[in-house]
């Protein structure tokens, strides 16, 4: 049966252009194994035996970015948005294990799609030729496999962060690997290390916040371990506890099948219980107990994103969500109201998810009750932020200038608000105007009635 893409109007404009100036064009990669599969594609790439000079004279008129034209790749701007037009290529050897030596321009599309990493992104189309498969890629699609092109060794040999993209395309489309590939894979692991702490934790993130994310991490737990060293520490710790029926790895897999799949919130869970091993004591009663291990969970995430080139906002974020996930809830109403005047409303929902995602992961007789009470802990805050809870001085319902009208200067200011606003947060005083100029009067009342400090005068 003769297959059909339908390709957006941008992609098949570009492709005409070249077809009609005399060159062989198709969609590419990515977005053609989307396509097979009835999933929206993210990009469309384009490879054409056109040259990039011949590319850009195709294309005189219409913005055009040549950051990767030494690589063969021209980017051309159609309403606004960015097509790669590259080259038919080969590549060079691969003597670091992360990018070709060098490239150089082919003939065919066939030789282009040879140099690929997996069957199911060697395929390409165009609307007069169809679809171009080579190595059987949609057939291994139809079967749920990833597989290398050509030899697996020399596949991941060539560009080692292609084992962790074996495992995050499993994680995004819950495909096995086909055991020639899984088993140089298994052999091969180690060699993550030679890769870019970025490049791994861009492909870390993608892997996380797949709908198969646990499962992919399955396929090779060493690869995961030697990409990121700090999570060694997850490897073979027990957790003998009536309130656990897995060991912290497999507990931490399933609280991620658990978690939504928001980068931040799965960034926690999978680090959470990395102090468990460190922290591990057992009791004369035979139970484990992991005395501390939210702190030094939070010290090991931060080593790991650190290591990672984590930007700052995600690293506190998911620090202060991991050194927080074993709160207890209910708690007390103001202790309450402090984590959320600290943490703000967004981080607080991401909390309750991190901690709705552990509790998850707990035997089942514990789990009901504490769904339970972070589900009532999500309607008090859903409550109190209808409500316009307080949090921060710029909230109150007054400000330095009235302070300045009411005769108080200097540190008085910032030290009078801070002191409102901790009232206001704990719920001892409305956040209202007139109630809050009635305090400040009654703390003015105060200062005049203390008595004097002795001065020098007095001694």
């Amino acid at each position: 049966m003769e297959i059909q893409i339908q390709l957006p109007d941008a992609c098949r404009t570009i492709l005409s252009r070249l077809t009609d100036a005399g060159h062989r064009a198709y969609a590419v990669g990515g977005c053609v194994r989307d396509s097979l599969l009835g999933r929206a594609p993210h990009d469309w790439d384009i490879a054409t035996d056109a040259r990039p000079a011949e590319t850009q004279a195709v294309f005189r008129g219409f913005p055009v970015i040549e950051t990767g034209i030494r690589h063969g790749t021209v980017t051309v701007l159609l309403d606004g948005e960015p097509y790669e037009i590259t080259t038919f290529r080969v590549d060079g050897r691969y003597s670091d294990g992360r990018r070709p030596d060098s490239v150089s321009f082919a003939a065919t599309i066939e030789e282009d799609l040879a140099r690929r990493d997996f069957t199911v992104n060697a395929m390409a189309y165009s609307e007069t030729e169809g679809l171009v498969d080579p190595f059987g890629g949609r057939q291994d699609l139809r079967d749920g496999l990833l597989r290398c092109v050509g030899d697996p060794e020399t596949r991941f040999s060539e560009d080692a962060l292609r084992l962790f993209r074996a495992v995050r395309f499993a994680a995004e489309l819950g495909f096995s690997l086909e055991p020639e590939t899984r088993r140089a894979l298994d052999r091969l692991h180690g060699s993550i290390s030679r890769v870019a702490k970025e490049r791994i934790f861009a492909e870390l993130k993608k892997l996380l916040t797949a709908p198969h994310a646990a499962d992919a991490l399955r396929i090779c737990p060493a690869l995961l371990f030697s990409a990121v060293p700090e999570l060694a520490v997850l490897r073979d710790v027990p957790q003998h506890s009536r309130y656990h029926i897995y060991d912290v790895f497999e507990h931490t897999l399933h609280a991620l099948d658990a978690a939504p799949p928001d980068e931040t919130v799965r960034l926690a869970v999978l680090l959470h219980d990395t102090g468990k091993g460190p922290c591990r004591t057992t009791g004369a009663d035979g139970y484990d107990h992991f005395y501390g291990h939210p702190v030094k969970s939070a010290e090991i995430a931060r080593r790991a994103l650190q290591s990672l080139r984590c930007d700052n906002h995600t690293l506190r974020a998911v620090v202060r969500l991991v050194e927080l996930h074993d709160l207890h809830f209910p708690m007390r109403p103001v202790k309450f109201r402090r984590l959320l005047a600290a943490l703000g409303f967004p981080l607080f929902y991401r909390l309750l998810d991190v901690a709705r995602a552990d509790s998850a992961a707990h035997a089942p007789e514990f789990i009901a009750p504490r769904l339970q009470a972070l589900d009532e802990a999500e309607a008090e805050a859903r409550r109190l932020e209808a409500a316009d809870f307080c949090r921060t001085v710029r909230q109150l319902c007054i400000n330095g200038d009235d302070l300045i009208a009411r005769g108080l200067r200097g540190r008085e200011i910032g030290e009078t608000l801070d002191d409102l606003l901790r009232s206001v947060i704990d719920g001892q005083l409305e956040n209202d105007r007139t109630a809050l100029l009635h305090r400040v009067e009654k703390i003015l009342e105060r200062k005049k009635g203390a008595p004097r400090a002795p001065g020098k005068d007095d001694l």
